[in-house]
């Protein structure tokens, strides 16, 4: 975790991201303390921000990650007829 924001850098509160991703404040925690998204804390007394680059970040990681596994699953319903024809198997004379 940095001790600085980027110069520039956007920051949300956890209650913000929570909303955005539709989870509780204690999952963003959760995810800031995985490394899953980035934060810190600032400000006296030191309060939780996550950088808005994170967030998009980390939105992208699980939409890839839906995408590996929606293929997963298209690959394990597929039968060996699907693949390779529809023919009987031949023997090997």
């Amino acid at each position: 975790m940095p001790d600085t924001p980027d110069a520039g850098a956007r920051l949300f509160t956890p209650a913000e991201v929570a909303e955005m991703l539709q989870l509780s404040v204690d999952e963003v925690i959760a995810l800031v303390l995985d490394a899953r998204l980035r934060g810190m804390k600032v400000g006296s007394p030191a309060r939780w921000r996550i950088e808005a680059d994170s967030v998009e970040g980390y939105l992208d990681d699980q939409a890839e990650e839906a995408r590996r596994m929606a293929l997963w699953r298209e690959s394990n319903a597929a039968s060996f007829p699907e693949l390779w024809g529809r023919g009987p198997a031949r023997g090997g004379d």
